[in-house]
This record gives structure tokens, sequence and C-alpha cells, in this order.
């Protein structure tokens, strides 16, 4: 029986994969981020996220979207880095412990 080898056309992971962040025990006390690149309606799910979690967390701080750039998508890995280089700088400048980064279906 001859056996063949085979290669994915979607190529080989370039990438060197890293692990998660852990999670945050509490958000209680802790400072959130919101991003939104303006797709799946932010402007209406954020404000109702927020006070979900305001209510559910006591001393919580939220940094609302519209204190972030707006960063729409784009395909470009190079932009795709700079773009996440420039938003993780900005959430510790604003003292974010965790940001949400994407809500919707």
């Amino acid at each position: 029986m001859e056996s063949y080898g085979v290669i994915s056309p979607a190529g080989i992971e370039v990438v060197q994969r890293k692990a998660a962040a852990p999670r945050l025990p509490s958000l209680a006390g802790k400072t959130v981020g919101e991003l939104w690149n303006g797709v799946f309606k932010g402007d209406e799910t954020f404000p109702i996220l927020r006070r979900a979690l305001q209510q559910k967390y006591p001393g919580i701080r939220i940094v609302p979207y519209t204190e972030f750039p707006h960063f729409p998508g784009d395909d470009r890995p190079a932009s795709q880095r700079a773009a996440a280089l420039q938003i993780a700088t900005l959430a510790k400048e604003k003292g974010c412990d965790a940001v949400i980064s994407g809500n919707g279906a």
C-alpha cells in the first residue's frame, strides 16, 4: 500500500501562538475599556453592557469606546499589528485592567 503526503492549501502556520492573558478573578474595582470597530451596533450594546457591569461589580470604572480611536477592519497584517499596539498603549495610559474587544453575533 502506498502512502502519500498531504499539503494544505492554507499553508503552514508562520506565527507563533502565545497563550492568552489569564482572566481577572473579578472586575470589582477594575478599569475596563470598551473597544469598537464600528461594526455590530456598539453604540447600542455598549451602554447596556456598561450598566450591567456597573450593577454587578462594585467600583468598576468603564472607559467608553468614545475615548478610543475608531479602527475599522484591515486585512493587512502590518496595519493590524500597528493598530493593536496603538490600542494597547492607549488602554494602558487610561489605566485599563481589561478591555471588551468585541460584542455581537
